[in-house]
């Protein structure tokens, strides 16, 4: 886990540069009144903010070879004023998103070895086939905490956030083995379904970069956890993934 959090401090350590490089005129940036200030202007009109955004990434660990696609909509409004405690001064932010498109792209079907149960109890080493290949589904995160930075940038504003989503897919995810794959001798016990349905607690960091009033690029990076919560016989899950986010965002 350790490079998911160099590559949080990364991205987190980028935003904070660039901010930090507008404010390096500070005399004049500080005169700007805040209707010239987009950053300001939607901070202090605690603006909604919403626009579309594509995910893309991949497994981490024992699923380094799973890989992620997901595209959709996002909303999000500050719900507090800016709230000063030092150098974690900022501003509390409530969102969502929804995903009509999710796909994970996994190793094509192919045989494991796993233990399986005979009739007297004992376990035995058997070869099973393995579901694969691409997942496609939808994904709804109702519930998104993030807290934007305060800073004199008239550019960037850097966030970090914790999310909690919810993935539907066509077919069991993650892959599993199954009792009525062929070549599966029925005197075997071999509960192998995983679920349709899955969740997907997460955390990240990121920055807006204000191109325009009421308009911004945004780029994040987010550590995803996806499981099924043991909905199916089987819960191996995905218990890593990184995805790097970027979108483009409207202030009304």
């Amino acid at each position: 886990m350790t490079r998911i959090a160099r590559l949080f401090a990364f991205v987190l350590m980028a935003g904070t540069m660039i901010a930090a490089a507008q404010t390096s005129g500070g005399h004049a940036i500080a005169a700007t009144p805040a209707a010239y200030n987009p950053v300001a202007q939607v901070r202090g009109a605690r603006s909604w903010e919403y626009g579309p955004f594509i995910n893309g990434g991949t497994g981490v660990g024992d699923r380094s070879d799973y890989k992620f696609l997901s595209a959709g909509f996002q909303l999000a409004k500050p719900i507090t004023p800016v709230l000063h405690a030092g150098i974690f001064s900022g501003q509390f932010v409530y969102g969502g998103n929804i995903m009509p498109l999710w796909q994970a792209y996994t190793p094509a079907p192919h045989t494991a070895t796993y233990l399986c149960v005979e009739p007297g109890g004992s376990t035995v080493s058997c070869v099973l086939p393995v579901d694969g290949g691409t997942y496609t589904g939808v994904s709804l995160t109702p519930v998104i905490f993030r807290w934007n930075f305060l800073t004199q940038s008239r550019r960037v504003q850097p966030w970090f956030q914790g999310a909690g989503g919810l993935i539907y897919t066509t077919r069991q995810f993650p892959p599993s083995f199954s009792s009525t794959a062929p070549g599966v001798l029925p005197s075997y016990t071999v509960d192998g379904s995983t679920s349709v349905w899955n969740f997907a607690p997460q955390g990240g960091v990121g920055f807006h970069y204000f191109i325009r009033d009421k308009r911004s690029i945004d780029v994040g990076v987010n550590a995803v956890h996806i499981s099924s919560a043991s909905l199916g016989d089987r819960n191996p899950g995905v218990n890593a993934s990184i995805q790097v986010q970027v979108g483009y965002t409207f202030w009304k």
